[in-house]
């Protein structure tokens, strides 16, 4: 299933701490020590909070009307800024990789290094630490292991003992003192068991981490599968999974929105969907894909049973694989023509791009005429090239010239400071 880990491979698990609303106190300092979060999509929940918030006992995923007044006045609270989140996303992962010789971005705020070899383990580390905050004003902690796994535990340690000052090596413990700790940490909180798994578990005995660790992986997999199984090796020092240095090509693009404001007209409809199509293209043509399958699906406010419900989708095989914007957007919008139903107050719409195969690879359709497939793949580019420049949807199909009800609410939204040359700070 593994290799065994070598007594002197390292990986470090790094992360930024309360990345999202810590991005926004970095350029309001005035907000440090403050309770911060920030909302989910049209400000609903809930999904970053500050050390100061949680101190607050603001939950996770929490509707922010269910949060209480008096806690709200204490509270700056933002809309999610996607937008300045990836760009200090990809500062902080440049950042990390030129200081490891190899590097997995596991998430926005996730990365994992490949330390091995490394002297002075404890002294990088901390300088990771520093350059990080020095060059973009985030904090990270940093946890080191044999294995990915084990890696995720130390940085939970890291995280949650404030006595490590952000760094844990888990491999400078003993291994009396390593199962004295394992034994602290909840089943629920090692990497890749989740609440029903955390559940079952408990109802079998394995309470904790130290409990994982000495449990039957053969039976796990009978009950959990394949994943478990390595999950319980990992813990145990067996390498399982490797550095994905090249992260894989997806397999499907999903996009889709829940409206700021509920829309029965179809050309509003026609609109949003032209918009979710252009840019899920253009993360095709990101990582040099085409698509065969196209779906599409609308749905009506499941929570408003008052209203009439009409919740529908279309999947449609595509003559020829393709990434034209432009020849994708007809598609869905025939697509939606045909799911769509007058005097239904629709919600939330989507696309989804299945059926993915490299560019090089793809099968196109026998009497494709080259000279419009080449016009459709210069004004793709084109469009990616200008809105890459001055801002998704600085061009884009089908705009119509009124307001948007279908865009997102985001009444707090912070300024784009990094990527918008009109909302920069200012040095006075």
């Amino acid at each position: 299933m593994g290799s065994a880990a070598s007594s002197e491979r390292r990986i470090a698990l790094v992360d930024v701490n309360n990345f999202y609303a810590s991005c926004e106190t970095v350029f309001n300092p005035k907000l440090r020590g403050k309770p911060v979060v920030v909302l989910s999509n049209n400000d609903g929940c809930v999904v970053a909070r500050s050390a100061e918030a949680k101190a607050l006992n603001i939950k996770m995923a929490q509707p922010w009307h269910q949060v209480d007044p008096t806690v709200q006045r204490q509270t700056a609270v933002f809309s999610s800024n996607y937008t300045l989140y990836a760009d200090i996303s990809n500062r902080v992962m440049t950042i990390l990789g030129d200081m490891a010789p190899s590097q997995e971005v596991y998430s926005i705020d996730e990365s994992f290094l490949e330390l091995t070899g490394i002297r002075e383990l404890r002294q990088h580390a901390h300088a990771i630490r520093q350059r990080v905050s020095q060059w973009t004003g985030l904090t990270v902690c940093v946890g080191v292991g044999t294995t990915k796994t084990r890696a995720k535990l130390a940085n939970y340690v890291a995280k949650k003992s404030p006595e490590h000052a952000g760094v844990f090596n888990l491999e400078t413990l003993s291994a009396i003192d390593q199962s004295a700790l394992l034994a602290k940490i909840p089943v629920g909180d090692v990497w890749g068991i989740g609440f029903r798994t955390e559940r079952r578990l408990v109802q079998m005995g394995i309470r904790t981490a130290a409990d994982l660790r000495r449990s039957r992986p053969k039976q796990l997999r009978q009950q959990f599968g394949v994943v478990a199984e390595r999950i319980v090796a990992e813990l145990n020092g067996e390498v399982c999974t490797e550095l994905e240095i090249s992260p894989p090509a997806k397999q499907q693009i999903r996009l889709s929105r829940s409206f700021g404001a509920a829309v029965s007209e179809l050309p509003l409809l026609k609109e949003a969907m032209l918009a979710f199509v252009s840019i899920a293209a253009e993360k095709l043509r990101r990582q040099n894909s085409f698509t065969s399958t196209l779906q599409v699906f609308v749905c009506t406010n499941v929570f408003r049973p008052d209203k009439p419900q009409h919740s529908t989708g279309f999947t449609l095989k595509l003559p020829y694989a393709m990434d034209d914007t432009a020849m994708l957007a007809k598609f869905a919008v025939r697509a939606l023509e045909h799911l769509y139903k007058p005097g239904y107050e629709y919600k939330k719409a989507g696309v989804n791009l299945m059926s993915l195969s490299p560019r090089g690879n793809a099968q196109l359709e026998l009497f494709t005429n080259d000279r419009i497939a080449k016009r459709g793949d210069q004004l793709s580019t084109a469009m990616d090239n200008i809105n890459r420049r001055f801002g998704r949807e600085s061009i884009c199909l089908g705009r119509l010239s009124g307001p948007r009800p279908w865009s997102m609410n985001q009444t707090r939204l912070s300024p784009a400071y990094t990527t918008n040359m009109n909302q920069l700070l200012l040095a006075r």
